[in-house]
């Protein structure tokens, strides 16, 4: 399997800092996007330790008695449960962090992962960083967003477009590092030659919308696109952070 990827994160046009994290780790195919919150210091360290743990747990070798089980059900469930290891391991690492030093009482992040391997990608998702993924043209967004905007619009109190500036639009349901333990939503599909997924935290996908996403990602090469995206937020306000990570599927197996 062949993939060509690229990452950027802006610290947008009104925010002094940064505390999106991301990764790309092409030798195991992992891509990681998270956005922290918890003010200069919490937001950037949560997310910083998603990304370092989700890494660490993926890419080691070791042997983690706590999903063992799984690996007589086949490698995709195998994989499934490394993945779902691996993000909750990082959210108790933030939570007993916070817990311990009260300097960062409050911090979390979103977290997103996509692991391509074997011809299948793999996705963990919690929070509100989203991903998407272009196919044949038409882009597909893949995550649904953990917040409570996204609430009331499954129940039909809000449209998406009365969300889009509802002034609770940042309020997310679910993150790492507000309690202990996450329920962490994973699914599975198979890639085929010029799959384009993209990752992104909310500050690209408030402003730029998925038809302008799916435009640039499939008429662009992802650093081209990355490049582009990351631009058009910061013309349409750069309110928040901006991360965006792109990934085409140049050849399977």
């Amino acid at each position: 399997m062949r993939i060509t990827s690229c990452g950027i994160t802006d610290v947008g046009v009104k925010r002094t800092n940064n505390e999106d994290n991301y990764l790309i780790n092409d030798e195991i195919g992992l891509f990681v996007v998270c956005d922290g919150m918890g003010g200069h210091a919490g937001g950037e360290f949560a997310s910083a330790i998603a990304v370092n743990t989700v890494e660490e747990v993926l890419q080691g070798a070791a042997v983690i008695p706590e999903i063992e089980a799984a690996r007589e059900e086949g490698d995709v469930e195998f994989a499934r449960e490394r993945l779902r290891y691996a993000v909750r391991l990082a959210g108790k690492r933030i939570f007993e962090k916070a817990a311990a030093e009260p300097e960062y009482h409050g911090m979390g992040t979103t977290c997103l992962v996509l692991m391509i391997e074997r011809n299948n990608a793999y996705l963990a998702h919690v929070g509100d960083s989203r991903a998407y993924v272009v196919r044949d043209g038409r882009i597909e967004q893949l995550t649904e967003d953990h917040s409570l905007v996204n609430e009331r619009i499954r129940a039909g109190l809000l449209t998406p477009d009365q969300a889009r500036n509802h002034k609770l639009k940042n309020v997310i349901t679910r993150s790492l590092g507000y309690l202990e333990d996450v329920e962490v939503d994973i699914q599975v599909r198979a890639v085929r030659r010029g799959d384009k997924f993209l990752l992104c935290s909310d500050g690209l996908s408030n402003l730029v919308d998925p038809a302008d996403i799916g435009e640039c990602t499939r008429a662009m090469s992802p650093q081209e696109a990355c490049r582009r995206l990351v631009q058009l937020a910061c013309e349409r306000g750069g309110d928040d952070n901006i991360t965006t990570v792109i990934a085409r599927v140049d050849e399977v197996n």
